[in-house]
Parts: C-alpha cells; sequence; structure tokens
C-alpha cells in the first residue's frame, strides 16, 4: 500500500510513543562540571549563533545545524528500555562519531527527555527537545508539553543551545483529530478513509495553536513543530517551519520545487526528519517504506519477498538529500533515526533481517536474534558512515 495520506514517520514513531511508558525514577537535570563535557562555547557554536542572529552573511552557507533524531522511551522490551548509560554512549557517539552538532531528542517522559537533552547539551550539540506523548487526553499532552518547555527554558538560560518542537504530526499523535482512541485505530481510519477532511483539518489546526500556545508560555527561545509534509500549518505561530520529510525526486531541481514553498513564510526552514528504510528501492516507496518492507500477514513479522537489504541505497539516498538542503542553505536538517532497537538485524536470514524496515543509521544486532529480552548493541550502517564524513567536511573552515 502506497497511500500518502498516512507516512511512516506517522505510524511508526508514533506506534513506538504510544507503546512506552513514563521512566522510573528521577534523573538530574543540566549539571555543571563534568568531567567529559565539551566547553560551553566552542568557536563552532559561536559561529553558529552568529548565522542564528544574522550576523554572517557569506554565502552560500549551507545548513546551520546537520544531525540526527534520537528517540527516547522504555521500549518494547526491558532489554530495549532506555538507560542513563547507554543514552550517554548514543550521545558521545552522535557527537565524536558521526560529527553531528545538533539532535532532536523525542519521546515521552519529561525525565528521560530532560536527561537526553541535557546530555547532549553539554557534549556541545545543539538540541531539538520534541515531546511525544500519544492516546491520552489532549490536555494530559499539553501538560506534558509544558512540563518538557519548563526544562528547555532551563537549559536555554543555563547557556544550552535549544529549540523547543511543540510536537510532531498530531493528526497520529493527538485524539481527537481523526477517529481512533489509540494510534493503531487513527492510521486504520486514516488508510480506509474513515474521517471527515474539514474535521480533521479543524482539529488539526486548533490543537496546533493550543500547542504554540503552551509553548510560548513556559518557553522563550525558538519554537517550532514537526509537520508532515502535506500538513497545513499557520506558521506565523512559529519562529522556524519545520517539516518531516521523506519525498523521492530524480533531480535535485524537482526536490527545490518541492519545498520551496516552505520557504515563502521569510523563517528559517528546518527538515525535523527526513531518510529512507534499508532495502533496495526503499527511496522510491517514500514514507511507506515500512509497510512494503513488513509482510503484514506473517506472525512473527517477516520481511515482504523480493526485497534485498541496500545499505547503499539509503545512504545514497540520504546524501543525495542533505545536498539539496545544503543547495538551499536550510537552517536544520536531521535524519531519522540513530537506531531503531525493536527492528534487529539478522545477517543470515533476509527473510528475518528486520533491520530493513528500520530507518535507523545504525543496525541493532542481537546476541541472541529470537529473544527480545537478549542483549543488544548497535553496528553503524553505511548511511552512518557517508552522513558522517558529510557532517565533518561540511564543518571545516
Amino acid at each position: 500500500m502506497r497511500d500518502a495520506a498516512i507516512s511512516r514517520a506517522r505510524f511508526l514513531a508514533a506506534a513506538g510513543a504510544g507503546a512506552v511508558a513514563m521512566a522510573a525514577g528521577g534523573v538530574p537535570g543540566l549539571t555543571a562540571g563534568r568531567a567529559e563535557a565539551a566547553p560551553a562555547r566552542d568557536q563552532e557554536q559561536e559561529q553558529e549563533q552568529a548565522r542564528d542572529q544574522g550576523q554572517v552573511q557569506d554565502q552560500p552557507r549551507g545548513l546551520t545545524y546537520r544531525g540526527v533524531c534520537y528517540q527516547v522511551g522504555d521500549g518494547e522490551s526491558h532489554a530495549t528500555r532506555w538507560t542513563p548509560a547507554r543514552m550517554r554512549h548514543d550521545v558521545r557517539a552522535i557527537r565524536r562519531d558521526l560529527h553531528a552538532n545538533s539532535v532532536s531528542v523525542f519521546g515521552d517522559g519529561v525525565e528521560r527527555l530532560a536527561a537526553t537533552a541535557s546530555e547532549a547539551a553539554e557534549r556541545g550539540l545543539h538540541v531539538w527537545l520534541q515531546p511525544r506523548l500519544a492516546d491520552v487526553p489532549q490536555g494530559d499532552i499539553l501538560d506534558h508539553l509544558a512540563e518538557v518547555g519548563r526544562h528547555a527554558e532551563r537549559m536555554r538560560r543555563q547557556g544550552a543551545r535549544v529549540h523547543l518542537s511543540v510536537g510532531c504530526e498530531f493528526v497520529l499523535f493527538v485524539p481527537g483529530i481523526v477517529p481512533g482512541a489509540t494510534t493503531m485505530e487513527r492510521v486504520d481510519n486514516l488508510l480506509k478513509g474513515d474521517f471527515d477532511p474539514q474535521a480533521m483539518a479543524r482539529g488539526l489546526r486548533d490543537f496546533i495553536a493550543r500547542a504554540a500556545r503552551t509553548g510560548r508560555s513556559v518557553f522563550h527561545g525558538p519554537l517550532t513543530y514537526g509537520a508532515a509534509h502535506d500538513d497545513e500549518v499557520d506558521w506565523s505561530l512559529f519562529d522556524i517551519v519545520g517539516v518531516n520529510y521523506y519525498g523521492y525526486h530524480r533531480t535535485k531541481a524537482a526536490y527545490v520545487k518541492d519545498l520551496a514553498p516552505y520557504q515563502r513564510w521569510g523563517k528559517p526552514m528546518a527538515i525535523t526528519e527526513c531518510g529512507s528504510c534499508t532495502y533496495e528501492g526503499a527511496p522510491v516507496d517514500g514514507g511507506m517504506g515500512w509497510y512494503e518492507a513488513i509482510d503484514q500477514t506473517k506472525e512473527p513479522a517477516e520481511i515482504s519477498a523480493g526485497l534485498r537489504r541496500g545499505e547503499p541505497t539509503q545512504a545514497a539516498y540520504l546524501l543525495d538529500v542533505f545536498d539539496v538542503f545544503e543547495s538551499m542553505n536550510l537552517h536544520a536538517a536531521l535524519a531519522y533515526t540513530f537506531v531503531s532497537p525493536e527492528l534487529p538485524h539478522h545477517p543470515d536470514e533476509p527473510r528475518h533481517d528486520l533491520d530493513m524496515a528500520s530507518h535507523g543509521l545504525t543496525k541493532a544486532v542481537r546476541d541472541h536474534y529470537d529473544d527480545p529480552e537478549s542483549r543488544w548493541h548497535w553496528e553503524p550502517k553505511e548511511s552512518f558512515r557517508a552522513l558522517a564524513r558529510h557532517f565533518e567536511q561540511a564543518t571545516r573552515p
């Protein structure tokens, strides 16, 4: 099924967010004096801040922020739950090995979000902090946003480079915009066409406005929202136009034409998500790549017949779109996503290599593939290495 009405980002990310629970125990926020912390203001940071303030006039300058999305959550098993130790390891790799200067920290659980965002800031990363709480009353989602926004404001006042995103693709995450009590039910109704488009547009517009007001009430730095590519958003409510972009075109000119309407707002534009699954032909399948890759009739899940693993395909697509974003001098671009532990790699059985359906720059490798509680680690894909080279070269003087 290839239906532009519902993207992979809407479904897979929302399904993951809907499955996680609040973190157990509190985690301290932004701390001072950590031995391994990056300097609060290095030359790269000063250059980026000057660009944000319009003090750097050299053109073309390309992207200001280049990075990756990083999800926090309890995971689908005890083995894949968020832990401080794993998070610190991952954030260090994003900064030192991927050579990113920015990271989008998304998910639910105020403590997890706060701890991860603070760690990233201490490592010298610019942070996009984006709460994603799903399948609860709208008031609870706004309360969660407010708590996360307050932490973002504390970070900002302490000198961290942080932007707050009020959320992501509310049509899927927020009950009451389209029919369905859960993310899965809303996905099903969208695919079947069981919704009122006008009512959906009104509901989305109203909730985006409420979220923007909530964000403004607690956070006084740059504000944005992660919109689906086809969403109609009143960007006058925000400082930065944010788009989750999974488009595929054969030419750079076609990409530019597709994205140019967002620049008419006269505001910085951020690609808040972009990427491809890890099989040959995945970029052509666009936002529904995850659906194409999984045989929905099999239990346990299997990769659809005829698909072949395609790490070079994923890497080439990301390099192509980042080249477009650089040429357009966009504000930021963030690859989706760092790792998907719920979709493990199986090197010996292609039909069970669920990582082919993953957008991750790394592949999750279990000690024992058939055991969801098995210990696991991630290994970089070709896309990780390709973007690392691009990021490193792009930030050289």
